[in-house]
């Protein structure tokens, strides 16, 4: 790290590769901090986690209860121990709590004034955050699996359907215009919600070659129900995970499997999976719900880097924080889990190392900068 630190105060490296170096050691450096808690609120699973982009500091999260909590993360009181408290609770005495349980909750991307959540009761909620009141209420004829609001769009609209449920939906973060849907049918459909058409492309896991699939099987993405969606942090990839088992990425401008082989990735829900992937890192990597632990792929490699075991139950949600590279992960135990970069031991002494021969070692230091000057008069 010393040496990304010199060279970039030398001119010589780009100071966003020290970023990149920094924020993958920490995200290799991932594990379940014993000295912070997330205050244990909901009274069944967990299924979705939301942290906002603004200041980085509150998350939401929403239960198989109905209830809905906002969480403080940042750490106020000076201690190395402490526990990101609950703020605020829609919780079952509230009149406006969803019924059934809360499938998906979303900040509204540029003002945390403002939520989202979608639930099992065929509703849509915004929420004033000051007042924990819906400001407007959607319903539907069925359940809602899952909703997602463009992280770049102001204003837009979407129309588009499958022939069974929609479990996952997501737009992209680099043209607001597309929009991703995973569905129980084994789909993946890409769309264009600027067209009438709306429909780009429908993903097929044999990119066309329909001697490798059954007739049944033509423009599947998985052999099984689609769960999961997920763009790269550029835009330029999906992943989709599937109950087959199995993810896969995806070129996002063409719909072409990569055919990347992850291995097994289990996979049971018959809901949609949260999973989310790394920002700023060289390799970006991928972070999947996998039975009771969270499995840690290599996104454009398919290695399995590490597995983060903690849950005591299946681990259906998990969030990144950009800012921190911090991983929050919830699931059936009711908890939610802070998995947070440390120092490893070899870090810790190539830095001391490093750091005695800079001030110690006078003998290999460069003649040229040397200290020359001497108090004697003479």
């Amino acid at each position: 790290m010393l040496g990304f630190l010199t060279a970039r105060q030398a001119g010589l490296d780009d100071p966003l590769r020290l970023r990149r170096a920094e924020s993958t050691r920490r995200v290799l450096s991932l594990t379940l901090n014993p000295d912070r808690d997330v205050d244990r609120i909901h009274g069944n699973g967990i299924n979705t986690i939301d942290i906002e982009v603004i200041e980085g500091r509150y998350m939401l999260s929403g239960g198989a209860d109905g209830v809905i909590v906002i969480y403080d993360l940042e750490n106020y009181s000076g201690n190395l121990q402490y526990t990101c408290k609950a703020v605020c609770t829609v919780g079952r005495s509230n009149r406006h709590v969803h019924k059934f349980s809360v499938e998906t909750v979303q900040w509204y991307p540029y003002d945390t004034g403002m939520f989202v959540s979608s639930s099992f009761d065929k509703t849509m909620k915004v929420w004033d955050t000051e007042t924990l009141k819906p400001a407007e209420v959607f319903e539907f004829e069925g359940n809602i699996y899952s909703h997602h609001l463009s992280p770049i769009a102001r204003k837009h609209s979407l129309i588009a359907g499958h022939r069974a449920e929609v479990l996952s939906v997501r737009w992209s973060p680099r043209y607001e215009h597309i929009l991703a849907t995973a569905s129980a049918d084994s789909k993946v459909k890409v769309w264009d919600v600027r067209r009438a058409s709306g429909c780009l492309f429908t993903l097929d896991q044999h990119n066309g070659d329909k001697s490798k699939a059954a007739s049944e099987a033509v423009n599947t993405a998985h052999n099984g129900r689609v769960n999961g969606l997920c763009f790269t942090a550029d835009g330029l990839y999906l992943l989709t995970t599937g109950t087959d088992d199995r993810m896969r990425l995806w070129n996002s401008a063409t719909g072409e499997n990569t055919l990347l082989n992850y291995g097994k990735v289990s996979n049971d829900s018959r809901k949609k999976l949260q999973f989310t992937v790394s920002r700023g890192c060289s390799p970006e990597f991928v972070f999947v719900p996998c039975e009771s632990s969270v499995a840690v792929y290599a996104i454009h490699t398919g290695e399995l880097v590490t597995t983060l075991r903690g849950h005591y139950n299946n681990v259906d949600c998990c969030e990144f924080h950009p800012d921190y590279q911090e991983l929050y992960s919830g699931g059936k135990d009711c908890n939610i889990l802070a998995w947070i970069p440390v120092l490893r031991a070899s870090d810790v002494e190539e830095e001391s190392r490093s750091a005695n021969q800079a001030a110690g070692d006078q003998s290999s230091v460069n003649p040229a900068f040397q200290d020359a000057w001497s108090s004697d008069e003479d």
